[in-house]
């Protein structure tokens, strides 16, 4: 007989099986588990640095996590194909990095509800073995837990709940260990206040969506750094802290008793500043040229402040012309002196890929996405760019001072800056460096001796 006729119960069961097997190789097809890791690390001058902590925001949904010594690896949960109910708003909550990480017996994890809600915990190890799975049912509000580790290094605690789940990662120390070898889980109850343990204050609602926007900042004895990013597989992100101070100098003074952070960049010993000089190194005062006619008649060095106002002085420093830059008089203090063209090449080599633009240029910007102090439209300043827009990795802090062309008119304060090099192309041109707000790029360029550039002095 037909087993597939409408009226036959093997042909019902069979096409109710294909239905279910159908559904689910669907579902299974757009709605895809994953999750990613995000590794952290840092360096200056190419020697490993010790991180203290990582903030990571979510500049896409809003909120932040903390990874704390020496803990340095994120892991990131999220569904490929189908987006989870998004826990963002009433549907959200909040579990809470635990404290103390690393494990010191012991360590309290906490969670927060906006309603009463059925959640599932799962403690796994580093290759995904589930040690616990358990439910609880909780009323709304916070919660805390505490966790007993067995003998493995590594636990991740998930909790699921409103179609989301949220994971931390738990580092065991050696010297803690349970004796037994042997781990629990033990319900705290519910408190009133969500800021009675350390752990809960330290993490706000983090939700991810495979796209989203981060912003990681790392903490080290050396300072703050900055990098954004969308992540879309496994990768390690490296904080250059080769912004540092030049060793054993500081700071520099020119002859007029300016003083000028400095900044190492790989071999090399960068003024952190322009030059503000109005007076060559031997004394001789350099000529204050604000008349545009007598200043694209020159043939001998100038300088002059951006639109003839001092005002911009300390924001920008001097322009120069670059008959200064090799006048006998000296532009630069004593053991420094106008980086060569091959010098520039030199600094862009170090720094050496596609991000060399915005990695040079302040991260002080109109609508800068790295917010705080970054994020501002008071000079000194860059002005906004669709794209790019200033990272500042290593320290050099090129700010958008503006130029001085040949005839004398002044340009783009807040859009472009350029660098004088003592390297000439030919009787009336010479080689210089520019930035521009809206290019990622340190560009090459040569220029008419009369325009009015910038200048970053090198030690020598």
């Amino acid at each position: 007989p037909n087993i597939m006729n409408n009226n036959n119960p093997k042909s019902m069961k069979m096409r109710i099986l294909f239905t279910v097997i159908l559904i689910a190789m669907i579902m299974g097809a757009y709605a895809q588990k994953a999750s990613m890791t995000l590794t952290f690390t840092a360096d200056s001058n190419n020697q490993h640095v010790p991180l203290n902590s990582i903030l990571i925001e979510n500049l896409t949904q809003g909120g932040d996590t903390t990874l704390y010594a020496p803990d340095t690896t994120l892991v990131l949960d999220y569904i490929t194909g189908m987006q989870e109910i998004s826990s963002k708003g009433s549907n959200g909550f909040s579990l809470s990095q635990n404290y103390p990480n690393p494990i010191e017996n012991k360590t309290t994890i906490g969670l927060y509800l906006p309603e009463k809600k059925g959640v599932l915990v799962i403690i796994s190890d580093v290759i995904g073995r589930e040690l616990l799975n358990k439910e609880f049912q909780l009323k709304q509000g916070n919660h805390s837990f505490t966790f007993y580790p067995g003998r493995e290094s590594f636990y991740f605690l998930t909790v699921k709940a409103f179609h989301q789940r949220q994971t931390v990662k738990m580092f065991n120390s050696p010297n803690y260990a349970y004796g037994s070898g042997s781990f629990k889980l033990e319900y705290n109850g519910q408190h009133a206040v969500l800021n009675e343990y350390k752990s809960e204050m330290n993490l706000y609602n983090f939700v991810y969506d495979h796209g989203d926007h981060l912003k990681f900042t790392s903490f080290t004895n050396l300072g703050e750094r900055v990098i954004t990013s969308t992540p879309t597989d496994a990768h390690t992100y490296s904080f250059h802290y080769t912004g540092d101070p030049c060793p054993g100098t500081p700071t520099i003074t020119d002859i007029d008793g300016n003083v000028y952070n400095t900044v190492q960049i790989g071999s090399q010993c960068w003024m952190k500043e322009n030059l503000k000089t109005t007076t060559y190194n031997n004394g001789t005062s350099i000529p204050n040229v604000t008349n545009a006619s007598t200043w694209s008649n020159l043939s001998s060095g100038a300088y002059v402040w951006y639109s003839n106002n001092n005002s911009w002085k300390e924001s920008f420093g001097a322009l120069y012309n670059w008959y200064a830059m090799v006048d006998a008089n000296g532009l630069c203090p004593d053991g420094w002196h106008i980086p060569s063209d091959d010098e520039w090449t030199e600094l862009i080599n170090y720094i050496g890929h596609f991000g060399l633009g915005n990695e040079l240029k302040s991260c002080r910007q109109v609508n800068s996405p790295l917010g705080g102090g970054c994020n501002t439209s008071e000079h000194p300043r860059w002005s906004e760019a669709y794209v790019n827009y200033g990272t500042d990795d290593y320290g050099f802090s090129g700010l958008a001072g503006g130029t001085r062309d040949f005839n004398g008119t002044f340009w783009d304060i807040g859009i472009y800056t350029g660098w004088w090099s003592s390297t000439e192309n030919s009787p009336s041109f010479a080689w210089g460096r520019y930035l521009s707000n809206n290019l990622n790029f340190v560009y090459i360029y040569t220029y008419p001796k009369r325009d009015g550039f910038r200048v970053r002095c090198l030690r020598d």
